[in-house]
């Protein structure tokens, strides 16, 4: 790697997200009760015990602490001069020129987690939540131009496949969020996935992309900090305010960071965001067919998720997470391999992915009916 390209700031700056959301999680159990942020147990959730699901309020409030921090040093930089690294300043610029598209993100993240919570304490249809989400999606798209890497010649297409894209991941990672350290997890583990594609050399004439980057690691150190709390035993869920945010905000990196040019012999490299996002959109896709074929609503809850589906198997919960991180991780590393293959080698990569998770499905599958035929039984 360049070794003029300051990565270290990478795990420098999750460090004060962590500690931020660590702290503030011990604030938000103890005040949970009182705010109505209390999940109970029911007979389509895994938990035994009324758990505070405050968690994605912490998430946000490390994300944006963290930032705004930041924010004031880089328009300050004079007062803070003698603390700014000289390996970093020459970057100084262009992290200036991105705070308008950063708080636009924020914002926007900021109304999701918002609807989340509301939701989390009163309860919303979903046909509201959805609504919002679609229009906060548009509204970023539109306004930043957003869009998705696919060199797709008819512009209404890019758009609305961007929304898309943005709205499923934000429904994918809240349908994740069923099991203790699942969700949050899986999106730590995609987000470093992201974070080394885009800072390898090389894989597009841009170089690596620090300030995407950047905003994935302060993510993730918010993560780790909610990860010690909802270990399992859980002892605070992130809740909808927390999975909105969550998947919201991986959404929108996937749109920011550059996969190839489309003039160069890697195109193929488009489809790097679907293969690190793998887990989350099967687990999505899955849902919907089950509840398709078994005539149910396509909005109800219910326990046929992916992590559900491997206890069903005979998994423990704990270890039912763990196949979970360890699928994620396999695809996420074979999709870091894209940009550095050509076309047979991406078809082959794709057809792995494909197949891995068409294994995991028939295994679910096989406990599912053996499942049904003993309650027949």
């Amino acid at each position: 790697m360049d070794q003029q390209i300051p990565y270290w700031i990478l795990i420098v700056v999750a460090l004060p997200s962590g500690l931020l959301a660590w702290l503030s999680m011990y604030w938000i159990r103890r005040s949970a009760n009182r705010w109505g942020l209390v999940d109970k147990p029911n007979n389509r959730k895994v938990h035994t015990e009324p758990t505070p699901m405050g968690g994605g309020l912490g998430i946000w409030l490390a994300v944006m602490v963290t930032f705004s921090a930041a924010t004031v040093i880089l328009l300050a930089d004079d007062l803070f001069a003698a603390w700014i690294p000289a390996s970093i300043t020459p970057y100084l610029d262009g992290f200036r020129e991105q705070l308008g598209s950063l708080w636009v993100l924020l914002l926007s993240g900021t109304i999701l987690m918002v609807l989340g919570l509301i939701d989390d304490i009163r309860g919303l249809s979903w046909k509201l939540r959805l609504t919002v989400q679609c229009l906060v999606a548009l509204a970023c798209v539109m306004s930043q131009q957003w869009y998705l890497t696919a060199f797709i010649p008819f512009k209404i297409i890019t758009i609305l496949g961007s929304v898309f894209w943005i709205v499923m991941l934000i429904n994918s990672f809240n349908m994740l969020d069923n099991m203790d350290a699942a969700s949050a997890g899986v999106a730590v583990i995609s987000s470093l996935m992201l974070v080394l594609y885009i800072i390898i050399p090389g894989a597009t004439s841009e170089g690596p992309q620090i300030f995407v980057a950047g905003f994935l690691m302060v993510f993730v150190g918010a993560l780790l900090g909610f990860l010690w709390h909802n270990r399992p035993p859980a002892r605070i869920f992130m809740g909808d305010a927390g999975s909105y945010f969550v998947g919201f905000c991986i959404a929108i990196a996937t749109l920011l960071a550059t996969y190839t040019d489309f003039e160069g012999s890697g195109v193929h490299a488009i489809m790097a965001p679907v293969i690190i996002m793998a887990v989350p959109i099967y687990d999505l896709i899955t849902v919907m067919v089950i509840r398709i074929v078994e005539g149910r609503s396509l909005f109800k809850p219910d326990k046929s998720h992916f992590s559900h589906r491997l206890v069903e198997l005979g998994l423990s919960r704990g270890r039912a997470v763990l196949t979970m991180y360890l699928t994620t991780a396999t695809t996420g590393l074979a999709a870091i391999l894209l940009q550095q293959v050509n076309l047979l080698g991406a078809i082959l990569i794709i057809l792995m992915t494909f197949c891995v998770l068409s294994l995991i499905a028939i295994l679910e599958n096989a406990a599912r009916r053996r499942s049904k035929t003993d309650l027949g039984d």
